[in-house]
């Protein structure tokens, strides 16, 4: 059910595709005070992902998720009726509401089921939700063509439409895991226990700050380069294809291997890719860089959420899911302000500078494993549950 509201939800996720779009279209923002704004609403999204875990461990999941799509859906809907000045801090609201929403969906996913179990079921709501992708991108592109008034409007009821269709659904449990006080750690004094948990999140912050260029200098870079919005959306499309079609078989093919290895080998894929995309604009260039950062995507991003959600102690399943986040969406808050002001300087630099920050992560994640008490050896982290204390 949760899976199937992740595809409706990412059916019409037009905000994160099309902001900076917007922001210097009918806004009619310069590309460097864009990148500002659309930095805002990232700084929303990184401190609902870090904070709000702990509103869900605390009062339930269910509530804070019903609570926050309602605010969140209705807050999009309204955006381009907003002078520029409210959007400027309504964005950052939002975007903490909504992300507050997706860390109790996963904590709610990762509940549901084993640990040792939790690739594959990471596996089968990120393949939902990018089949959504995979229509959403052209139908966006249709809208716009129209309006982009009408792009918030179902942007914001489609979140309030999925919200009350599910709610009769979730689970209604207790407030919060119940741990015994013996059993019950903190944490920060969770996390401090595994030093190869804390070396991956920060690696994760240099890959996504270039992964999300995606979605912030990519269409700028194809739309510079004459390219229509027609050949962005369906390289989204494209890329939400693929991994709805490869990452449950490869999720299930690959669940026994070491965590490590294969997040590493997923930055590397991601920092290719994404150089890829600095060669000479065509269309044929455009696509073999697309699949080569979605083979990367594939391969590290089921692993790393799987990975720290096997971790967490289940009291603390809402927090690690939110930290996770945080670290893992942090390009939406620095992406946009980084690569446009490279792009705005010293475009061709944009691209190799993306490939070295994925080469970094990639080593840094690898050497961890290895220090990693079992990391070289055990498939997923979550084979044998964490120490509850000490």
């Amino acid at each position: 059910m949760l899976a199937a509201a992740r595809f409706f939800g990412s059916l019409t996720a037009f905000l994160m595709l099309f902001l900076t779009l917007y922001l210097t279209g009918p806004r009619d923002l310069a590309v460097p005070a864009a990148g500002l704004v659309a930095g805002g609403y990232g700084v929303g999204m990184l401190l609902g992902n870090i904070t709000g875990g702990r509103w869900g461990d605390t009062y339930g999941h269910r509530p804070v998720l019903l609570l926050a799509s309602t605010v969140s859906g209705l807050g999009i809907a309204a955006v381009p009726w907003l002078p520029i000045e409210v959007v400027v801090v309504a964005l950052p609201v939002l975007a903490y509401l909504a992300a507050t929403a997706g860390v109790s969906v996963g904590a709610l996913s990762a509940l549901a089921v084993a640990r040792g179990d939790r690739r594959t079921s990471v596996a089968i709501t990120r393949s939902f939700a990018n089949a959504g992708f995979v229509f959403g991108p052209p139908i966006g592109a249709l809208i716009v063509s129209q309006s982009y008034e009408a792009l918030f409007v179902v942007d914001g009821v489609m979140t309030l439409a999925v919200r009350f269709l599910v709610a009769p659904l979730l689970p209604r449990g207790t407030a919060a895991v119940t741990v015994p006080h013996e059993d019950r750690v903190g944490l920060w004094r969770a996390l401090r226990a595994d030093r190869a948990l804390l070396t991956l999140l920060p690696a994760v912050v240099l890959v996504d700050i270039v992964y999300r260029q995606l979605y912030t200098t990519v269409p700028l870079h194809l739309r510079d380069a004459g390219e229509s919005v027609a050949l962005y959306t369906a390289l989204i499309a494209l890329g939400s294809g693929l991994i709805l079609v490869f990452e449950i078989p490869v999720a299930l093919r690959l669940r026994r291997f070491s965590s490590y290895p294969i997040i590493a080998t997923g930055y590397a894929l991601v920092g290719v890719g994404f150089v890829l995309f600095g060669l000479p604009v065509s269309a044929a260039a455009a696509v073999l860089a697309m699949v080569v950062l979605t083979a990367g995507e594939i391969l590290y991003k089921t692993t790393a959420t799987a990975h720290v959600l096997d971790a967490a102690p289940d009291h603390l399943v809402g927090q690690y899911q939110g930290l996770y986040q945080g670290a893992a969406t942090s390009g939406t808050m620095l992406a946009a302000p980084i690569g446009t002001a490279v792009y705005a300087t010293e475009p061709q630099l944009l691209w190799p500078l993306g490939g070295v920050l994925c080469a970094v992560a990639a080593v840094v994640v690898l050497s961890s494993g290895r220090r990693s008490p079992g990391g070289s050896r055990s498939g997923s982290a979550g084979t044998a549950p964490p120490p509850r204390a000490g």
